[in-house]
């Protein structure tokens, strides 16, 4: 098979796509931004060509680059794995006639109001929802629904850009600052109250082949605009024993409902007072390292199970669900450069045999702000056979190494 993928290089770990591809048996050709010159020898050998172009998400430039590797070869697929790719690469799919992710699902899967609009013509308890386009719609939605509400991006990832507001002159507020941006539409959202997860899956043909839950602590929102918190996510191991049938079923229901057929998936959900709801989905694997964590948990690869789904059509294996695992990420003290630590080594004697990996980036290193997420500066990853024991851990973490910066 010959596998078009879009970025090999950038962010790091698009390596670990190409390699699994590679592995599973595709000729991998990549279409990127960056000069082959800045690659390593492995992601040279991994790769048959690369194609430069100046941007990705230039329809026009990726349309003409796929169709210049056509005149040279059959492709069988087209593949991006980063969330601003995935319209662009459907839309080439299209004028090139390779199958895979369409432009209508990949348009559910980024346009917000549209998604929940296309999940609850079909059942699917979502956040009452709008896409607002000027102040006065926007207040009419509020005096509709009532606050808090949250207002967001219609395609962005994650967090990103997303305010909560708790009364018309919040409100006003922030749709100064969307205005001011330039942005003309914002999806503006009921406020749903209860605790925060998301639910991952590899789809093949439509059908879930291979899935994982994880938790927040706290939710999102919460998470990234608060400093003395270290948040931390959660992959459970008890996904087949615990109470996660209604959650599997919804998450059947929307990928059948957007028409996805094999690629990886990444839905966030609340439960809470008025039960479980969907929140959104991306037709793409999670960020923040979260499939890093899911391998090491289950004893299994799962760069090269999604590469097994697009080259073989089956994941080629199955998860263990032997270790729970998780994250937690530190903050600074502040703002600035990094200065130093404490509590590194008595953490190491207390759990060194638990911990995955640890990045704590040395004096010195120039600090990101609490919204830029879970890998911005210092963290820790660690797995445990028991869920709550992990839980236990990482708090200890959180409570016990603290990042200094000045």
């Amino acid at each position: 098979m010959n596998v078009v993928f879009v970025e090999p290089f950038f962010p790091s770990n698009q390596r670990q796509f190409v390699r699994a591809l590679a592995e599973a048996g595709a000729t991998v050709i990549g279409i990127g931004e960056y000069g082959a010159e800045s690659f390593d020898e492995d992601l040279k050998g991994w790769l048959y060509h690369y194609e430069r172009i100046s941007s990705v998400t230039d329809v026009d430039a990726l349309i003409r680059a796929v169709r210049w590797v056509q005149d040279k070869l059959w492709v069988d697929r087209l593949e991006a794995t980063i969330e601003a790719h995935t319209m662009a690469a459907a839309q080439a799919r299209e004028a090139c006639t390779i199958p895979g992710t369409s432009v209508r699902t990949a348009w559910l899967c980024r346009d917000k109001p549209s998604m929940k609009e296309a999940l609850r013509s079909v059942g699917v308890p979502t956040a009452a929802s709008a896409a607002v386009s000027s102040a006065a719609s926007a207040r009419e939605f509020a005096e509709r629904v009532g606050f808090p509400l949250i207002l967001k991006p219609r395609s962005g990832a994650g967090a990103s850009g997303t305010v909560r507001v708790d009364s018309v002159a919040e409100l006003d507020s922030a749709l100064g600052v969307f205005g001011g941006q330039g942005v003309e539409s914002i999806a503006v959202e009921e406020f749903v109250e209860g605790h925060e997860g998301f639910y991952d899956t590899i789809a093949v043909d439509g059908r879930v082949a291979v899935d994982f839950v994880s938790h927040y602590y706290p939710n999102v929102l919460e998470a990234m605009r608060t400093r003395w918190i270290s948040p931390q996510f959660v992959s459970t191991n008890r996904i087949d024993s615990g109470d996660y049938g209604e959650l599997r079923e919804l998450g059947a229901r929307v990928i059948a409902a957007l028409g996805i057929g094999t690629s990886a998936t990444h839905m966030e959900w609340f439960f809470g007072p008025k039960g479980l709801r969907f929140s959104e989905i991306g037709c793409r694997p999670p960020g923040v390292g979260a499939w890093d964590l899911y391998s090491a948990g289950n004893d299994m690869d799962l760069y090269r199970a999604w590469a097994d789904a697009i080259v073989h059509g089956s994941v080629g294996g199955s998860p263990s669900r032997r270790f729970a695992s998780g994250i937690v990420a530190l903050r600074p003290s502040q703002d600035g450069s990094i200065s130093g630590y404490s509590g590194v080594d008595e953490l190491q004697q207390r759990y060194g045999e638990w911990v995955i990996d640890a990045h704590l980036p040395p004096p010195g290193t120039p600090t990101q702000g609490v919204e830029a997420g879970y890998m911005a500066n210092a963290y820790v990853r660690m797995k445990h056979p028991d869920y709550d024991t992990l839980r236990g851990m990482l708090d200890d973490v959180g409570r016990t190494l603290h990042v200094y910066a000045s």
